[in-house]
């Protein structure tokens, strides 16, 4: 598993591989395939995987997930359900309506799978918190040398309703302008799963982040008038502009939080591979699997090792 800081959108989903939590179901044994009339048999199909990178791969991650299931047993490391749903509401956030469930989908994960990984990724997280270190100067020599890439752009907050014909539309519309409850309309009429039952709200975004359409739309209406049906290539949207944000300049007082949260996951993305390799250098793991022998990765030079927190009783920095 590839535990990667979920900040930018392009890359949010890359890390969310895990094998063996796809939902696609096979038979225990016997064919998996037939060809015309030659089958090839589960026993051919497992040794070739075996045999290939694919099956050490996923020996590797099942190897390493369990590492981080014992870490958080052992050291009494919480993550709570509410935290994991903060973790994934952030990341949705950050993709178009109905982005994030496709994506799921095309890499074979379910909503459970995703929560499992996420979890996991908070308990390596909280183990390393005791070598992240980002100070006030770190803040300010980033903002110095970054400046302009802080700068915020114009954006506005809306919630839509999504269907697929004029019609449909125009009646939703015709209901709110004579009084209808937008949230309710979205929950009964709307075909984005991602905001259908969140009253169809978007949250705030930027120019670019959405389909050209949608963007006119949501840029030039006024705050809580709802707009005529606006045609994109996902269907019809009835939008509502909920609140706008100015184009920012950036300074310490608006951008040092969000500095030192990525100076934050920054430092986080050195130290999780120390920390994951220090729990395997410390286990005692035995592979019966002759194909599968070499399937763990060689250990990295010894210093490198030595800076996450230890194992035993709770995380703490780890001598150098």
């Amino acid at each position: 598993m590839s535990f990667r800081f979920f900040a930018p959108p392009a890359v949010a989903l890359l890390g969310l591989a895990l094998a063996g939590c796809g939902s696609g179901g096979s038979s225990a044994g016997g064919n998996v395939a037939t060809v015309n009339s030659a089958n090839i048999t589960r026993a051919d199909f497992d040794a070739k995987l075996e045999a290939g990178p694919q099956g050490k791969a996923i020996l590797n991650q099942l190897i390493q997930t369990d590492l981080i299931d014992q870490y958080a047993a052992d050291n009494h490391v919480d993550v709570s359900d509410a935290d994991v749903q903060a973790r994934e509401d952030e990341i949705k956030a950050k993709y178009p309506p109905g982005q994030f469930e496709t994506i799921l989908k095309s890499q074979n994960l379910t909503e459970d799978d995703v929560k499992k990984i996420l979890r996991q990724q908070l308990v390596v997280e909280k183990a390393v918190s005791a070598n992240i270190k980002v100070s006030d100067a770190d803040v300010k020599s980033y903002l110095d040398k970054n400046h302009a890439t802080l700068d915020t752009a114009e954006q506005v907050r809306a919630r839509h309703i999504l269907v697929a014909d004029l019609k449909t539309a125009q009646t939703i519309e015709d209901k709110l302008k004579s009084g209808g409850d937008f949230a309710a309309l979205a929950k009964q009429y709307s075909t984005d799963p991602s905001s259908k039952d969140k009253g169809g709200e978007l949250g705030f975004f930027s120019k670019g982040q959405m389909v050209p359409a949608f963007q006119a739309a949501a840029f030039s209406q006024k705050i809580g008038v709802v707009g005529p049906p606006v045609k994109s290539p996902f269907g019809y949207h009835i939008i509502e502009v909920e609140e706008t944000k100015p184009a920012q300049v950036a300074n310490y007082a608006n951008s040092a939080d969000k500095i030192r949260k990525l100076l934050t996951q920054q430092q986080q993305q050195q130290q999780v591979p120390a920390f994951l390799q220090q729990l395997r250098s410390k286990a005692t793991i035995t592979i019966y699997d002759d194909k599968l022998k070499d399937a763990l990765p060689p250990a990295p030079p010894a210093a490198a090792a030595t800076a996450a927190p230890t194992a035993a009783g709770a995380p703490s920095p780890a001598s150098s």
